[in-house]
């Protein structure tokens, strides 16, 4: 009982945090359901195919049928846009759960046991962190080939030693606390503690690193789209609107890359400001 009773105020003073002034995280909320709503309701914002070509009307500028013009293949601009960020978004967001899941958990149990298990664990994502995040994702791609399922697979294999860091550190802080002694006195198994009492006050740091992992995470499929490495055309994507439209600039074509790359910065603001609003929100005072 006493175990329970130690635990609420720590989620009770989380929950206040959404109801004092977060100017940052509302207003990320906001640019993100945004942006997800207009992703998710692509089919309904345009009667464009978003690979069909018509090249009869290559590079036009804004007319009344296509406003925000077309690309080099007569492929409507706001259509790929808009299936462009489906695909990122949806990609980048997915990617992040197999490395929150996996980290997280490793992270408890590396935090709370100790031992060998820690050290060879820790060692590993040592060996892990010294390359640089996007080197070692590129060239995990670039040996399994293009594709959603390289790039998920890629991003998993690099991406889960931070939620393991960040959960294992949040661990040892929350394992020398009172109730967890209490509950190993009172004879409850390992399992539940992890489980019941160590996860519920340590995952709030993972989630808050989340957002800004999927922020890495549309960079890294940008980038990869960009050199030619990422989503396999014809699949709209934001990082292959960059490069294809690149070549034109000299035309006078600037919307073609300025458009693709404006929709991955305000995205990763959104995402950011949710970051930093879940942090001041779920911040706890030890």
């Amino acid at each position: 009982m006493s175990t329970s009773l130690s635990l609420r105020p720590n989620i009770l003073s989380r929950l206040r945090g959404f109801r004092v002034n977060n100017f940052r995280l509302y207003l990320g909320i906001l640019i993100i359901f945004v942006v997800v709503a207009m992703a998710v309701l692509a089919s309904h914002l345009t009667k464009f195919d978003p690979i069909s070509q018509d090249l009869l009307n290559t590079l036009q500028g804004g007319t009344a049928e296509h406003f925000l013009g077309t690309d080099n293949l007569g492929r409507d601009v706001w259509s790929r846009l808009l299936y462009g960020g489906r695909t990122d978004l949806f990609l980048a967001s997915i990617a992040v759960l197999a490395p929150f899941v996996i980290g997280t958990v490793v992270g408890a149990i590396c935090g709370y046991f100790s031992g060998w298990v820690d050290t060879l664990v820790m060692r590993i994502a040592d060996v892990v962190v010294a390359f640089p995040f996007y080197v070692l994702v590129i060239s995990l791609v670039f040996i399994l080939g293009n594709g959603v399922g390289s790039i998920f697979i890629a991003i998993s294999l690099v991406s889960w030693v931070a939620y393991a860091r960040i959960v294992r550190a949040e661990t040892m802080i929350v394992r020398s606390k009172e109730f967890i002694e209490a509950a190993q006195t009172g004879g409850i198994s390992n399992q539940k503690i992890i489980t019941r009492h160590v996860l519920p006050n340590v995952i709030t740091q993972a989630i808050v690193y989340a957002m800004s992992d999927i922020v890495l995470n549309i960079g890294v499929i940008v980038t990869l789209s960009y050199f030619g490495l990422g989503i396999v055309p014809p699949t709209p994507d934001w990082g292959r609107m960059i490069a294809e439209g690149q070549q034109f600039l000299a035309g006078g074509y600037y919307a073609l890359t300025i458009l693709p790359a404006l929709a991955v910065v305000i995205t990763s603001l959104g995402l950011s400001f949710i970051g930093d609003g879940l942090a001041v929100a779920l911040r706890v005072k030890r």
